[in-house]
């Protein structure tokens, strides 16, 4: 077994609120020890396939993934090589991801204000979770008041734990990430990435890190605040990537 230390939420410049390019991402996360990372851009999906091709060149397993605006908040799918139509339900959007071969994990839980989903949403009906893992430990948060009801919560589901970093610029990429335990080759570049899905489903988790500074968060908040008005400002298109038209509960 190999222990793979992976940030699985971090944004790129296809994200209308990131702005480092893939290889830059992939370089840094090479050079801090990390053995790979998944870009989740906002319902966009072509950057991470890219990164996820490129990732063997920085000796990195490759992740492809995207962070999903549902009708009920966001949601990342890990492991998937389309992104699910957003605006669809939570647990709709869930299926699709699983459907799809991947994972569905619930990124900052309970945060509305970052569009966390609600508790209701992720409760089981049928004995069947919607999820497969809860990010129990994101980074970018001025307290750990959130990370620690995710943490609450997915041990009383027996859900597994992730943690991540949900950088959208260089330097708070890795602050937080998840171990994995999987099969197979020493060398990180040699793993399938199907294997890094299996690991997560199956709960062979770990979480790392610790938390953004406080400055560096308020400076991500703050500037992902103007390029999103920018981008509503700009879009032509029913904005839906990061903010549902209805969030209904």
């Amino acid at each position: 077994m190999s222990t793979l230390r992976l940030d699985l939420h971090v944004h790129s410049d296809a994200s209308y609120d990131g702005r480092e390019p893939v290889e830059l991402l992939l370089e840094h996360a090479a050079d801090i020890g990390l053995d790979g990372i998944v870009v989740t851009d906002h319902d966009e999906i072509d950057a991470s396939l890219r990164a996820a091709r490129l990732a063997p060149d920085y000796g990195l397993v490759g992740v492809p993934g995207v962070e999903v605006s549902t009708e009920h908040g966001h949601l990342l799918a890990v492991g998937v090589e389309e992104c699910p139509d957003p605006g669809m339900g939570y647990r709709e959007t869930a299926a699709a991801v699983r459907d799809a071969g991947g994972v569905a994990i619930a990124p900052h839980p309970f945060q509305r204000s970052r569009h966390g989903v609600r508790r209701r949403h992720l409760t089981p009906r049928g004995g069947e979770h919607p999820v497969d893992a809860i990010e129990v430990y994101n980074s970018m948060l001025f307290t750990g008041y959130r990370n620690r009801r995710a943490r609450r919560f997915a041990r009383s589901q027996g859900l597994p734990g992730v943690g991540a970093s949900d950088a959208h610029y260089l330097m708070n990429l890795g602050r937080a990430y998840t171990t994995v335990e999987v099969p197979g080759p020493d060398a990180p570049a040699n793993v399938d990435y199907r294997d890094v899905v299996a690991a997560i489903r199956d709960g062979a988790t770990g979480v790392a890190g610790g938390r953004t500074p406080v400055r560096r968060s308020a400076s991500q908040y703050a500037k992902g605040a103007v390029r999103k008005s920018v981008f509503v400002a700009t879009s032509r298109a029913p904005f839906v990537s990061a903010y549902p038209v209805s969030m209904r509960e």
